[in-house]
């Protein structure tokens, strides 16, 4: 028969630490991801998806988007977005944000949300609370002709091209004085 060697206290209470930590390791993500609801991709919409600037969208989410009878931000984010009005208020700052309660089924009822009359590019409209990732939805602006409305207007672009003129003339004149300086070397 064979011999069982002692076992060491020492290396027994290293074991047991190791344990511990890798069931720490192993609960902790666990835990984390049971106070956080993550609602599917899509949970949120506005109706319509574009519009033109100045117009009213309806932003709404899905049951079980929320937990039931919680506070719920809403925050819009765009150019000009300081103007876009929330229900009925009206904003002075960079991102428009509100608070409303969400629904016993956990939904957002739906919310009407108007856009700057100066609206330009898309505008994100996003909905979270304290116990859910919550949802996001964009809205697209369109000009009189239903295009959407992007890049930059004439007015913009005059200051793009006095630049550009003046750095060409400075890169001119650099390579004017740099062939003088030459042609004076080689004499």
């Amino acid at each position: 028969m064979a011999a069982t060697a002692p076992t060491s206290p020492v290396l027994l209470r290293a074991a047991l630490i190791a344990t511990l930590a890798l069931g720490a390791v192993v609960a902790s993500p666990a835990a984390a991801s049971a106070s956080t609801i993550y609602p599917p991709s899509g949970s949120c919409t506005t109706t319509p998806a574009t519009a033109q600037a100045g117009d009213t969208v309806v932003f709404a989410c899905a049951a079980e988007t929320f937990s039931a009878d919680e506070t719920v931000t809403i925050t819009v984010t765009g150019e000009n977005g300081a103007d876009a009005s929330i229900g009925m208020v009206r904003f002075a700052i960079t991102t428009a944000s509100s608070t409303t309660k969400s629904a016993a089924d956990g939904s957002l009822a739906p919310i009407d949300i108007t856009l700057p009359s100066n609206a330009t590019g898309t505008y994100n409209i996003a909905a979270v609370s304290a116990t859910s990732a919550g949802g996001t939805a964009a809205v697209s602006i369109t000009g009189a002709d239903g295009l959407p409305s992007t890049g930059l207007d004439q007015g913009q672009t005059v200051g793009l091209w006095i630049g550009g003129g003046v750095l060409l003339l400075a890169g001119a004149a650099l390579a004017i004085v740099a062939a003088v300086r030459r042609r004076r070397d080689m004499r």
